[in-house]
């Protein structure tokens, strides 16, 4: 490679990082601002006063808890009830099996709206209506489809040999899950609760309308911060502790995502 080369990608990629990381940089620099004057601290000045003022509000505090609940829940329900699923599309032929995970897949990419009416009054007539878990619910009805085509792929490429020789062992169908399948499919499972996790975090029209007087997830306390005069530096404080549960969650999976990645490609 020339010199030249060398230099035009070096930029292109400079340029990219600073596409994606400036307006990173500017949220987390607003959010260390006073936007507004507060008692003792002028409009401009570098303060902590917004993450204080997060802190000091039950409605932003809460929304933060009912966020991690509901978006938690999502990937335990979904981790849950998609392996045994897909271990089944994996290892049992049956009429209409591909067929079926296709219409799992097609109702996956059917708008939430569509869906919204006839949930919220399904839900409010069995009490989960402003509810962290009624979220969930409904989060794992879009997200199951998703984690059960991404595992059923990874139990495919496991050999029909290894449970065999598991269950000539003497090992039952959940001891063959916990002690030999799980931990040969970690990347997979990775890959899963990662999508489960950012798909669920961002979602905003199920949280929208199952929230309507309580049980807000973050999106919607984001939301709520913008009025005539928008304290800018609250809703930036807002938005970084938006992201923070995010990079926790790649930080945790980071290892078997890029395993996983690279086993299916």
């Amino acid at each position: 490679m020339t010199a030249t080369a060398r230099t035009l990608r070096a930029a292109a990629c400079a340029a990219l990082a600073a596409f994606i990381l400036l307006p990173l940089a500017q949220t987390i620099l607003l959010s260390f601002t006073a936007t507004l004057d507060h008692d003792g601290v002028p409009a401009g000045a570098f303060s902590l006063i917004n993450y204080r003022h997060i802190f000091a509000t039950p409605a932003l505090t809460a929304s933060i808890t009912n966020s991690l609940i509901y978006v938690l829940l999502n990937v335990a329900l979904c981790l849950a009830a998609g392996l045994p699923a897909a271990y089944a599309f994996a290892r049992f032929r049956f009429t209409g099996d591909r067929h079926l995970l296709l219409m799992l897949l097609a109702f996956r990419v059917t708008p939430p709206v569509v869906l919204s009416l006839p949930i919220f009054i399904l839900f409010a007539q069995v009490g989960l209506v402003n509810s962290p878990l009624g979220i969930a619910l409904v989060h794992c009805l879009f997200n199951l489809p998703i984690a059960i085509w991404i595992l059923e792929s990874f139990i495919a490429a496991v050999p029909r040999e290894y449970d065999e020789t598991a269950f000539l062992d003497g090992h039952s169908l959940t001891g063959y899950f916990f002690r030999y399948l799980i931990p040969a499919i970690a990347p997979g499972i990775g890959v899963t609760a990662f999508f489960c996790f950012i798909f669920s975090w961002v979602e905003v029209v199920f949280a929208r309308i199952l929230t309507v007087t309580a049980g807000k997830p973050i999106t919607m306390a984001i939301n709520a911060l913008f009025s005539f005069q928008t304290d800018i530096g609250l809703v930036m404080a807002m938005t970084v502790f938006s992201l923070l549960p995010g990079l926790a969650m790649i930080w945790f999976v980071r290892n078997h995502i890029a395993r996983g990645f690279v086993i299916r490609t």
